[in-house]
């Protein structure tokens, strides 16, 4: 291998764990506090703002705005500013954005299927002495 195109492979290899890598940002903005209910929220297909806003009860106009940008910059989401009066905004993931979703979606399924243990073990934590159980919602 010639030793640009070493070069490019080097760069184009991500690992995660690493402190520099993009990756872990990217990571990020998908696992944070509102990113996962964004892209899962769409998945259902393109929707305005405060559609989205209502649909992810808790999330502040500010932090939705946020995440809608980051996940913009990063290539899941588009923005589509509709020639109306007034002006209207549809958001929609990507094809990237929808093979994402899908994962993360398979996630939440995973998490909603283990709750009932989730909770036992929260419960078992606090008998023992551990704190109380986290509320339930």
């Amino acid at each position: 291998m010639r030793p640009e195109d070493e070069r490019q492979a080097e760069e184009l290899a991500f690992d995660v764990f690493s402190r520099d890598c993009p990756s872990r940002t990217v990571l990020e903005h998908l696992t944070g506090r509102w990113g996962v209910l964004v892209m899962a929220g769409l998945r259902r297909g393109p929707a305005r703002f405060n559609r989205l806003r209502r649909r992810i009860d808790g999330v502040s106009e500010k932090m939705l705005a946020q995440t809608l940008q980051a996940l913009e910059r990063d290539g899941f989401v588009t923005r589509e500013v509709l020639a109306v009066l007034p002006p209207k905004v549809n958001y929609s993931l990507t094809p990237l954005g929808e093979s994402t979703a899908d994962h993360l979606l398979a996630l939440i399924e995973h998490i909603h299927t283990g709750m009932p243990e989730v909770m036992a073990a929260r419960e078992a934590h606090a008998a023992a002495g551990g704190g109380a159980p986290e509320a339930r919602s």
